[in-house]
């Protein structure tokens, strides 16, 4: 029986690089677009991004931004690789 491998969150952001991701800050504002990378503080750049807000009733995209973004680390509270799957 082999032990279980230990991965650690920067390893997953890490295999995430050019993969869809979503974003969520801790202002109820959501970015979704691929990652472009990140640093130690997990600020990372985002390309193609589009920002939706969220309210209980539906999602409401606000902007597509070209090209490509920076978020802080400090203001982010989930990244999800993959991106968001109920667009």
């Amino acid at each position: 029986m082999s032990a279980p491998t230990d991965i650690l969150p920067l390893e997953v952001i890490d295999k995430t690089i050019n993969q869809p991701v979503w974003i969520i800050l801790q202002s109820n504002r959501e970015f979704t677009g691929t990652l472009i990378g990140f640093d130690d503080f997990v600020n990372v750049i985002v390309e193609d991004a589009k920002e939706w807000i969220v309210n209980e009733d539906q999602n409401e995209l606000v902007m597509e931004h070209k090209g490509r973004m920076l978020l802080s680390g400090n203001n982010i509270v989930m990244l999800v690789p993959g991106g968001k799957k109920d667009i």
